[in-house]
Formats: C-alpha cells, structure tokens, sequence
C-alpha cells in the first residue's frame, strides 16, 4: 500500500477535529489514517498551526542543507590534511 502524504493544512484540521471533542476513530476513518499516526501527529504537531508547521519544515530543510555543507567541508579538511602529511 502506497504511503499516502498529508498537508500541513490537513494535519492541522486533523488535530483541530480531535483537540475540538471528535472521537479519535472518526477523525482517523475520515482521513485514512491510524489512531497511532493520529497520536504521533499530536505528539509532533501539539499546539502549532499551518504557518508554524512551515517554518518548522523551512528550518528542518536549512538544516539538513547545514550538515551537508559541514559534512562536505569536513571531508576537504581530511583530504587536505592527507596531502599535507604526505608532502612532509
């Protein structure tokens, strides 16, 4: 079964429907979606609008980006350290 992907905008609605008294079985059989995946969206998306979940993931995606770039500088170093050594 292909692993379906939701919007921030449907999460959030998800977790509005379940936080406003929904019972959690009808807000999952609406959406397609497990008690378990409802509960850890609840868990990851506590409290937090649409706008707040986009900036999360603006800085989640900086960061990824982030440890790249230090994994790539990390590599020059030891590379340019290697000839270095050699050199001397």
């Amino acid at each position: 079964m292909k692993k379906q992907k939701f919007t921030e905008t449907q999460i959030v609605s998800a977790l509005k429907q379940y936080e406003g008294g929904r019972e959690a079985l009808d807000v999952c059989r609406e959406y397609g979606i497990s008690k378990a995946t409802l509960y850890n969206w609840r868990k990851k998306y506590n409290g937090m609008d649409s706008t707040h979940i986009r900036e999360l993931k603006i800085l989640q995606d900086e960061n990824r980006r982030l440890k790249q770039m230090y994994a790539e500088l990390m590599l020059d170093h030891q590379l340019a350290k290697h000839i270095i050594e050699k050199k001397l």
